[in-house]
């Protein structure tokens, strides 16, 4: 009885004992599992990194399959694919050629361009396929962790290597070249409609990240240098300076890009003008000031750099137009523009040794010289909009003849939508270099004012007229000669 009393006595202080050790147990299952949970997935908290190791194999995304493997005997080709999905904002793409242009890749050597390779990593960050949440769940309880998906993850550690590279270029570069980056990022958007310019407000918003994502954005925070993790070592404790001041914060910028945005009728952008005008007391002060910014704004370039590498292989132009206002413009290329314009255009830029009259004049080698040039696919057809695209490129190449075909195409719509912004640029810098046909244009310009363009000054407008006369014009002539005619009669009455 003693023995069994003995057996039941020790079985029961087992029984106690182990009960502390199995809850303490279950507890610390309980904790791993919640951290693994946490640290699959917490790119957007400033909880435990999600990230297993410091390495791109274990945490980048992987590539779509068009966007890889050897493209060593198509290089053209692939460049030119991925230029157009990262026109139309494809985040990978955009990824894809800042690595392609770092020359991260042996056979990529000979396009290295540390300039190119910075506007497509800036372009990416500036993406919000790169940030938005895909699955985002808020559990609740255990301090609220809120795990995001697999996928979210390995676009936290592409944002955190481009911030990284960025960075690491901008930093190398002088003040020009980051002007030049700034200037190809501005381009870019500003052929995305709404979209880009929304997207070209938050980069210049302070109440956004440096690339305008959520200002608490894990690698926004760590672009700034606020990221509570890593160590002191670590420079993302000491922020990327470069890359955060591509593009400097400012209420006017900000509001502005929102304003361009609400132009292009987007029912959203007019909301976000107004919440952007509510969230700050000064914001609204704005509003006369940005207006008639607005009206002279014009992107840095007619279009994207045609500039090339040693390789030979240029950065094509893949924004497209769009919307009614571009198509309706383009298809009056063939009835309102003489394609003498064009012939001369193509003579200037050495495609031709002489002024094709007609489309039927050039041979299919000349038309693929020209697509060439322009990074299109040889097609030996001459579109609508590499004619437009022709006359342009002659114009930015110092032809006075082309700036003034250019400036009446963007005066009257036709090949490109009416703006009257760009139409006196191009008569200003034909005029400058003698074109009496610019000065007559420009002096109407200032005879009637053109709001925010071109103030009213009559004094500009004769001075102007004059020179234009004096120069051969024969309408600025005619007016000169009713003009002394009127002032000598004038004197006559005395």
């Amino acid at each position: 009885m003693s023995e069994g009393r003995s057996n039941q006595e020790g079985g029961s202080r087992f029984g106690r004992g182990r009960g502390p050790v199995a809850i303490a147990a279950v507890a610390g299952v309980l904790a791993l599992t919640a951290v693994g949970m946490v640290s699959c997935g917490n790119s957007g908290g400033n909880g435990v990194q999600f990230w297993q190791r410091n390495d791109a194999a274990s945490n980048a995304c992987p590539r779509p399959a068009s966007l890889t493997g050897s493209e060593f005997n198509a290089q053209e080709t692939g460049l030119r694919a991925l230029r157009r999905a990262a026109f139309r904002g494809d985040f990978f793409a955009q990824l894809e050629l800042g690595g392609r242009y770092a020359a991260i890749r042996a056979t990529d050597k000979n396009i290295e361009d540390p300039i190119e390779s910075a506007t497509w990593y800036a372009m990416a960050l500036a993406n919000n396929e790169g940030y938005a949440p895909i699955n985002r769940v808020d559990r609740g309880g255990f301090g609220g962790w809120r795990p995001l998906s697999k996928y979210d993850d390995c676009r936290a550690w592409e944002r955190h290597t481009a911030y990284q590279k960025l960075d690491r270029q901008l930093s190398q570069m002088t003040r020009e070249e980051q002007e030049a980056v700034r200037d190809r990022v501005i381009y870019v958007l500003s052929t995305q409609d709404a979209y880009g310019y929304r997207t070209l407000a938050r980069l210049h918003d302070g109440l956004y990240g440096p690339f305008g994502e959520p200002e608490d954005n894990r690698e926004a925070r760590e672009a700034w240098g606020r990221n509570p993790g890593g160590n002191s070592r670590d420079r993302s404790r000491r922020g990327y300076y470069s890359a955060t001041n591509l593009f400097q914060r400012n209420d006017v910028d900000a509001y502005l890009y929102n304003y361009l945005a609400v132009q292009t009728g987007d029912v959203g952008a007019y909301v976000l003008l107004r919440d952007f005008e509510r969230s700050a007391p000064s914001r609204d002060t704005y509003q006369r000031f940005v207006e008639t910014k607005a009206r002279q704004w014009t992107p840095p370039f007619e279009f994207y750099p045609n500039t090339a590498p040693q390789s030979g292989v240029p950065f094509s132009d893949e924004s497209r137009p769009r919307g009614d206002a571009y198509e309706y413009a383009l298809g009056r290329m063939g009835t309102e523009l003489p394609f003498l314009h064009v012939g001369r255009a193509l003579r200037y830029l050495g495609v031709s040794d002489t002024v094709a009259l007609r489309p039927e004049d050039l041979s299919k080698r000349q038309v693929e010289t020209l697509e060439a040039m322009l990074g299109h696919p040889m097609e030996g057809r001459l579109s609508w909009l590499e004619r437009v695209r022709a006359i342009q490129l002659a114009a930015i190449n110092g032809s006075s003849e082309a700036q003034l075909v250019l400036a009446v195409m963007y005066a009257e719509g036709v090949g490109l939508p009416a703006d009257y912004a760009r139409a006196f640029k191009w008569f200003e810098e034909a005029a400058r270099q003698g074109s009496p046909e610019a000065k007559f244009a420009m002096s109407s310009y200032f005879a009637l004012g053109v709001a925010g363009v071109a103030d009213q000054d009559k004094a500009q407008a004769v001075a102007l007229r004059i020179d234009s006369a004096l120069s051969g014009f024969g309408p600025s002539a005619g007016r000169l000669q009713a003009v002394l005619a009127q002032v000598s009669r004038s004197q006559q009455r005395r």
